[in-house]
């Protein structure tokens, strides 16, 4: 609007109501600024103290001087005896309140913050540091493993047998009563990849004790053992009391924790899961973390039905039906039979994207579309469909990947798919971690010796830490956070075996199972979300007495893990990094045996 003079009029008692409510702005906005300051500092500190139990001084490791978190003082008690094989989200006490629809009982429930227990897990009476290997591979201490159940029921098919204080493995099978040697000498003949290096990483469905994978171990197979939290077999604490590598774990309504395109080869030995019924969920589930051009081999019903039947409690007719209902689905999934011979018989998943390419959405089973995310797989429900490998990815199938051990140190295809990924960082760490493991290695000598079998790297990247001490005797869970990175595809590239996990939660095994605990950072990474003492007590219920933690940590986190640790009855020692950074500490802890009839250490 234009005025005559070409200036804008003047309004006097507009701009006289203009100045007292820029005034009145200016106040609210400072007012509201200084009301913020002070109730968000507050709750900031309140949550930090929550979240962590912290005392009244609290710093921040941002400070320019770092000042060490100080804690609240805190005492564990024993738990009752009741409790020293207690597995917190697979407790058989609380099944009954969980379905019995496919097992889901079974599956992980873990408990509600208030019902956490904050006491110490006792090993059982007349518990002793575990027989050492490569001798527990054939024997383990019968109270270490008190249980009765197999050795009772299955002595016909020598799984194990009690003699005098000891448990004894002849290495014996439901399919293979005259050792596993034998059997896998077969499967060898009818898979000759498992000879040279092709084959790296299995899982073995319903492990048993977990006699498959560890004779594959002498092979250079690396194998995830897998078997359900149960009342009587303890399959999976019997395998990691061998130091076979074992984990909890059953093909129910989630997703197994392992990324897509993981194993080489899966097995399953008369293991009883219903692979055609509900639509092939489960076999849907085995196709989704074999790598393609990878091999499921099954041994027991239906195969070899023709002589067998009589054996199984049907009809040859039934069994007939059930085995090409088998073929039928594995065909319509891209798996074509790969060799068969007596009770073994081999499908091989296709390696040719065309063949995946071909499966219609309204085919059955459908492929799965695009929404479905192929790695995501904590607490992710199984789908009734196929999930195709990525076409783009030319170097992830069977016979593509390098063979081992090249492959250990060869940077994968799919580091690229980690944010911030590449070649060059791939190398940097692996280079990384062998100076590390050098140090670690000086401040803990018993690393590489018969005291260390069973390892788990708590918040690994790429498995850099396994990958440096591969040539000791000892194998490593490497273990990646369902809120990190998704870095577990590369590990399983390089030939090494993970899970995912979150550690605010219980881990899936026994207590007791493991020698060597490794973390790097992970309080400072996790502390936001998960409390420190539930994460030292899980860490104390897993771990084996006399067994060692290596808990590498910024300095703001040390003393308090400590403190902790020293409630847990560990000793802890504070140590320089290879470099001696001020910013960074390493703590070299054991945990002391004692009995909770006693209450002594030693």
């Amino acid at each position: 609007m234009k005025y005559k003079d070409g200036k804008p009029g003047y309004n006097p008692d507009k701009n006289a109501r203009v100045l007292p409510m820029t005034i009145l702005l200016f106040v609210l906005c400072g007012f509201s600024f200084y009301l913020g300051g002070i109730f968000c500092s507050e709750k900031e500190v309140v949550n930090v103290k929550t979240s962590m139990d912290v005392g009244d001084s609290v710093a921040s490791p941002r400070d320019t001087a770092i000042s060490p978190l100080q804690l609240k003082p805190v005492t564990f008690q024993a738990c009752s005896s009741d409790y020293q094989d207690y597995t917190p989200c697979t407790d058989p006490r609380k099944w009954k309140k969980y379905g019995l629809h496919r097992l889901t009982f079974m599956e992980r429930h873990c408990p509600p913050v208030f019902e956490r227990k904050e006491c110490l897990i006792p090993p059982p009476d007349g518990y002793k540091p575990p027989v050492r290997w490569p001798k527990s591979k054939d024997e383990c201490w019968y109270r270490n493993v008190p249980y009765d159940w197999i050795n009772k029921q299955k002595s016909n098919q020598n799984w194990l047998r009690k003699e005098g204080e000891k448990f004894h493995f002849p290495g014996g099978g439901t399919m293979f009563p005259h050792g596993v040697s034998a059997y896998v000498d077969l499967m060898t003949d009818l898979i000759p990849e498992m000879k040279d290096g092709t084959v790296r990483t299995a899982i073995d469905t319903g492990c048993g004790v977990a006699s498959w994978g560890g004779d594959l171990l002498d092979r250079g197979i690396l194998t995830v053992s897998l078997a359900p939290r149960d009342n009587h077999e303890a399959q999976v604490q019997f395998a990691l009391e061998r130091g076979i590598p074992a984990i909890l774990g059953i093909i129910s309504t989630q997703r197994l924790p392992f990324p897509s395109s993981s194993f080489d080869m899966a097995h399953c030995s008369r293991c009883l899961i219903p692979w055609t019924e509900f639509g092939g969920i489960y076999l849907l589930e085995i196709n989704r973390i074999l790598r393609p051009g990878g091999f499921w081999v099954l041994s027991g019903p239906p195969v070899n039905y023709e002589n067998r039947w009589r054996g199984w409690n049907t009809t040859v007719e039934e069994q007939r039906s059930d085995y090409e209902k088998l073929q039928e689905l594995l065909t319509s999934m891209c798996f074509t039979l790969y060799n068969k011979k007596d009770d073994i018989a081999v499908w091989q998943k296709s390696s040719d994207p065309n063949c995946f390419s071909k499966i219609a959405a309204d085919a059955f089973p459908p492929k799965c579309d695009d929404s479905l995310e192929p790695d995501s797989a904590w607490y992710s429900p199984l789908r009734t469909c196929v999930v195709a490998p990525n076409p783009k990815l030319k170097r992830t199938s069977l016979m593509a990947v390098p063979k081992w051990p090249d492959r250990l140190h060869t940077s994968p295809e799919r580091v690229s798919d980690v944010y911030g990924g590449s070649s060059g960082t791939f190398k940097h760490d692996d280079s990384k971690w062998k100076v590390r493991a050098k140090h670690y290695k000086k401040l803990l000598p018993a690393i590489g010796t018969d005291k260390i079998r069973n390892v788990m790297d708590m918040n690994t990247v790429y498995g850099g830490f396994a990958a440096a001490i591969i040539d000791d005797p000892l194998w490593v869970m490497n273990v990646v956070s369902s809120y990190a990175a998704n870095t577990l595809p590369v590990v399983y590239d390089r030939g090494l075996i993970g899970t995912y996990h979150d550690w605010c939660e219980a881990f899936s095994t026994y207590p007791r199972t493991y020698d060597l605990l490794h973390l790097d950072g992970l309080f400072a990474a996790e502390s936001h979300r998960c409390e420190m003492k539930y994460v030292l007590l899980e860490m104390d219920r897993i771990l084996r007495p006399n067994g060692y933690a290596i808990i590498r940590e910024s300095s703001y986190y040390v003393d308090a893990v400590a403190s902790i640790a020293k409630q847990m009855r560990w000793g802890c020692r504070k140590e320089e990094t290879e470099y001696s950074t001020e910013k960074e500490k390493v703590l070299i802890c054991q945990k002391k045996l004692w009995y909770s009839s006693g209450g002594k250490s030693r």
